[in-house]
This record gives C-alpha cells, sequence and structure tokens, in this order.
C-alpha cells in the first residue's frame, strides 16, 4: 500500500508522490466509500473550508461564539474574501449558505433526537432568537421546526451531500 504521512479528518498526505496508476487505484478504492482524491489546490481549499464549517456546525462547543470570516482565515492563512470568492466559484454557492445548510442540518439532528427545546438548540448553535432559528429552517426546509418535528420523516442528508 501507500505510507501516509499525515491522517486527518478529510486530508491524508502521502510521504512521496504516487504515479498517475497508484492514484487512479486509490481513487477507484476510495469511491465506493464516498470519498475522492482532490488534487489541486482549490479543491483541498475547498475541502479545508467545508471540513471546518462542519467542525464548527457538529463538533465544537456551543459556548464559543466565533466569526466565521475570522476563522475560515486564520485556519487557512487565506484573505477571507478570496476563500468567498474561490468556495462560490467552484461550489456555486455561498460559503454563508453552505454554512447555514449544516446548521439547518445540525437542527434537524438535535429535533429528531428529541432531547432539547428549540430554545436550548438555538442557544447551543448560536442563534441570536428562536423566531430566527426558525425563519431560517422555513427558508431552508420549507417547514417550521415544530412541523417537522412532528412528521419525524428522516429529512436529514448526510453532510458531504448537504
Amino acid at each position: 500500500g501507500l505510507d501516509a504521512k499525515n491522517i486527518k479528518l478529510g486530508e491524508v498526505i502521502l510521504s512521496k508522490e504516487i504515479t498517475s496508476l497508484e492514484k487512479e487505484n486509490l481513487s477507484k478504492t476510495l469511491e465506493p466509500l464516498g470519498f475522492e482524491v482532490i488534487d489541486d489546490k482549490k479543491g483541498r481549499i475547498i475541502e479545508k473550508i467545508k471540513n471546518i464549517i462542519i467542525d464548527l456546525v457538529h463538533h465544537q462547543d456551543s459556548d464559543v461564539k466565533t466569526n466565521l470570516s475570522d476563522v475560515l482565515s486564520d485556519k487557512l492563512h487565506h484573505d477571507y474574501n478570496y476563500l468567498s470568492n474561490l468556495f462560490s466559484e467552484v461550489e456555486g454557492t455561498t460559503i454563508e449558505k453552505y454554512f447555514i445548510a449544516q446548521k439547518v442540518e445540525k437542527v434537524k439532528e438535535l429535533l429528531v433526537y428529541d432531547e432539547l427545546s428549540l430554545s436550548e438548540i438555538a442557544n447551543r448553535l448560536n442563534y441570536s432568537s428562536v423566531a430566527y432559528l426558525s425563519n431560517q429552517f422555513k427558508k431552508v426546509t420549507g417547514l417550521t421546526p415544530s412541523h417537522f418535528k412532528q412528521i419525524k420523516e428522516d429529512k436529514r442528508k448526510p453532510l458531504d451531500k448537504v
């Protein structure tokens, strides 16, 4: 196999360059598992942006109030305008819309678990109010959080499909 120098969420750095054939075989192995090989600089930056947002929304301590543009600029060592333009150009949506979509998926998850009130969910995800969360949720899903909770259908998407 291939020798990995460093492995972290969404990224594997190999200890040496691989041949085209090895890259093709790696792609064929990863694709059925829902992964892909990204070897261009822009693609790597886009994936890093997505991973940072997913980490912020789904895995961070909710007590930490963060400014998304500052977090992305600090972690990726690029000006936010560059990151924003690159993301929009490649993904066809804005970083902000992607961030909102991830937050709405987290709201869906928490509603399905039925362990927190809407107020607690709003607080956990740093919404300024329940009304703001509800409006954003309805804009994205077409449903109010309470209606979504009532139907309890599996309306969630895998994180990589958001």
